[in-house]
């Protein structure tokens, strides 16, 4: 079994890559703005306004797709929907849909009806039961989005403002990437 890098003695969760894990925690506002009815795009800065990311978006018959890019455009992660079914969405390195560089796939669940929650599989997930990440989205009355890893909360923040608080050592562009995604379910 590989054991995690560290970043100041934290275990590192990495998907988009290293330099998307900072050594400090940081407080992200994820934007969506929308221009007629299927050109979105979402801004992810800090307090401060200072851009991470960007999120520009397409729409097929077959597909949703969101293409998230670092501030200077480079794309990171693709987020794509399936059609068909609706309520699965996959996320591939860069601007890929190989399969081979499929890093984890997202689907709602269907047993919280006062919640919006997602079920994260990885790649290597064997298990299809027991997803490794789960999202919740709380509705009424507290509005909070939360990231677990099993019991752990890796992520948390207010649906209002999509605002959203990441610990020291947490892939902040995987953690956007999942709002996004609940985002677009809701």
């Amino acid at each position: 079994m590989a054991v995690p890098q560290m970043v100041y003695g934290v275990p590192m969760i990495s998907f988009a890559g290293d330099g998307f894990c900072l050594p400090y925690p940081l407080d992200l506002i994820v934007n969506r703005k929308q221009h007629g009815l299927s050109n979105i795009h979402y801004q992810v800065s800090d307090g401060k306004g200072n851009l991470y990311l960007l999120a520009d978006s397409s729409y097929t018959t077959l597909f949703r797709k969101r293409v998230l890019r670092n501030s200077a455009g480079f794309p990171i992660l693709t987020i794509r929907e399936k059609a068909i079914t609706g309520k699965k969405w996959m996320v591939h390195r860069g601007e890929s849909s190989e399969k081979s560089q499929l890093l984890f796939t997202v689907q709602r669940s269907r047993f919280q009806p006062m919640k919006t929650r997602l079920e994260v599989f990885l790649v290597g997930n064997i298990d299809k039961d027991i997803s490794n990440f789960t999202v919740v989205g709380s509705d009424y009355p507290s509005q909070y989005i939360r990231v677990y890893k099993g019991d752990t909360i890796l992520a948390e923040g207010q649906k209002e403002s999509f605002r959203v608080s990441i610990p020291s050592g947490v892939d902040y562009a995987f953690i956007a990437a999942l709002i996004i995604i609940l985002v677009e379910c809701e």
